[in-house]
């Protein structure tokens, strides 16, 4: 009782985020059987371990978080979350359906997958921003860290469930099916919005119509050295140590010869590191730079540890690390950058924060997916490395320069 009420577990005393945490959880677990029966589509049926068209995918999947930037933020701070977030899950899941229906009856291609990752990009560039700000008002600015850590939670979670899930699928039925019961998961968020308490949301400030929203969100921004560091790092961080895909998919396909259950394993293997980091972030009152950069430094060891790996369950071992030091970064710069700014522009800067993450990884997948086909996935891990580096020197000198100021 003392954990939902002040501990690990506060937030969830609310009875909209309870809701909303049991429909996310079916539909991560369905997000993450997609992700490895898609990568294993087009590694091993439509290209022949091609780790360059993988990288295209991943591309094409989060080049809208950067193309569309303009208009999602201002999307998250003006309409209403909750109608806008049905729209994009339903979107989303449509666009599963399709592609899973369309692998199972064997005539799907290489382009069309290309086609599918662009536009569920497109429409999970819209959701992001608006569903990290929809936190707040289910459980309002007090408890929102620890919803933040706790949607990571379950998202976690399923990634513990969905690629083993995934792997035992493909094996048995087929990859489309996989993709087609993605589809199918996003019913049960749907469902928990629909029968959500409307009267307890905590409604925020919306910003006003205005043709310079994102302009403005952009100055915001640069006038707020924080904020500034924080984006630096997320961009190095998401461009060249996010791509998991790329690493997870070429070591275990190249590296280590995995057929499709060792393959999703890998992926839930992670989640154990993963979910540790986001219970421990749950627990933390608020965030700071130092634990920014603690996290950026071990993820850089995790990912040298995962790189130099002797054998597959080494590089399990590895992931684990990685998983744990990922989610601490990403928590922390979730909910530092939403509680340190204004209401009216969390949709604009959170839209930033996922533009700069996520559209990295549009940047640096086909960078990294050369690497790994020209000198060999450990290469492609070695550059993830000296960005996660970097990026604690990007933090270090934001601790110096506060505590300079004081």
């Amino acid at each position: 009782m003392t954990d939902l009420a002040s501990g690990t577990f506060r937030s969830l005393k609310s009875f909209n985020f309870r809701l909303w945490t049991a429909g996310a959880l079916v539909s991560n677990v369905g997000t993450w059987m997609q992700r490895i029966a898609q990568d294993w589509l087009v590694l091993t049926h439509l290209t022949h371990h091609n780790a360059s068209a993988l990288g295209v995918v991943t591309g094409l999947q989060f080049a809208p978080q950067l193309l569309l930037l303009p208009w999602t933020g201002s999307a998250a701070d003006r309409l209403n979350q909750r109608r806008l977030l049905m729209f994009t899950q339903a979107a989303m899941g449509i666009l599963a359906v399709f592609l899973g229906v369309l692998t199972i009856e064997g005539i799907v291609r290489l382009w069309q997958v290309y086609v599918f990752a662009f536009l569920s990009g497109s429409a999970a560039a819209l959701d992001a921003p608006v569903r990290q700000t929809f936190v707040a008002e289910m459980v309002g600015d007090v408890d929102l860290p620890n919803a933040v850590a706790l949607n990571s939670t379950s998202f976690t979670a399923a990634q513990m469930i969905g690629p083993a899930v995934a792997g035992l699928l493909i094996a048995k039925v087929g990859t489309g099916w996989a993709i087609l019961l993605n589809g199918v998961s996003f019913g049960a968020v749907l469902a928990s919005m629909a029968f959500f308490r409307l009267s307890e949301l905590r409604i925020t400030v919306r910003a006003h119509r205005s043709n310079s929203g994102f302009r403005k969100g952009l100055r915001y921004v640069w006038r707020r050295r924080d904020l500034r560091a924080i984006l630096l790092m997320l961009f190095l961080i998401g461009t060249f140590s996010f791509n998991f895909p790329i690493f997870i998919s070429t070591m275990a396909v190249s590296v280590f010869h995995s057929d499709a259950r060792a393959f999703g394993l890998l992926s839930s293997i992670m989640a154990v590191g993963t979910i540790s980091g986001a219970l421990f972030a749950a627990r933390q009152e608020k965030p700071r730079f130092p634990s920014l950069m603690m996290g950026a430094v071990v993820l850089g060891v995790g990912c040298t540890l995962a790189g130099l790996a002797p054998g597959y369950w080494w590089f399990a071992a590895g992931l684990v690390v990685v998983g744990a030091a990922a989610m601490t970064f990403t928590n922390g710069t979730n909910s530092l950058m939403q509680l340190s700014t204004e209401p009216s522009m969390r949709g604009r800067v959170m839209a930033l924060r996922v533009g700069i993450a996520l559209g990295g990884m549009a940047v640096g997948a086909p960078i990294l997916g050369w690497v790994a086909n020209r000198f060999g996935p450990r290469w492609s891990l070695g550059i993830a490395t000296l960005a996660d580096f970097a990026a604690a020197l990007v933090a270090m000198s934001a601790v110096t320069a506060e505590k300079n100021r004081c």
